[in-house]
């Protein structure tokens, strides 16, 4: 997005840093997986104006809304319990791609 270039660049070392970090834990027996989130209903999203929050779900492709904290920990423990999940990223975010 426009002005986002800080954000962008902060976001992009975590994605980039992660399967060297996962390779050199891997000797400790340490897996590391980011999860990069969307759009999801939290405290913070709940402050804005329902129209807004309405707004924002319907960018979201598909399901069209926004992501629920119980899903994100779905994901995690699915995560979790799979032991072959090590040096990836995982985006959660219903196919959204903010616009410029």
């Amino acid at each position: 997005q426009v002005g986002q270039a800080a954000y962008s660049a902060s976001k992009g070392g975590i994605v980039g840093m992660t399967l060297p970090i996962a390779r050199d834990l891997a000797p400790l027996g340490i897996r590391v997986v980011t999860v990069a989130p969307g759009l999801f209903s939290t405290p913070l999203l709940a402050a804005l104006p329902e129209r807004v929050r309405n707004f924002l779900g319907q960018q979201v492709p598909f399901p069209s809304r926004l992501g629920r904290p119980a899903e994100y920990a779905h994901l995690v423990q699915a995560l979790l319990e799979n032991p072959m999940v090590n040096g990836e990223v995982v985006r959660l975010d219903g196919a959204l791609r903010m616009q410029p």
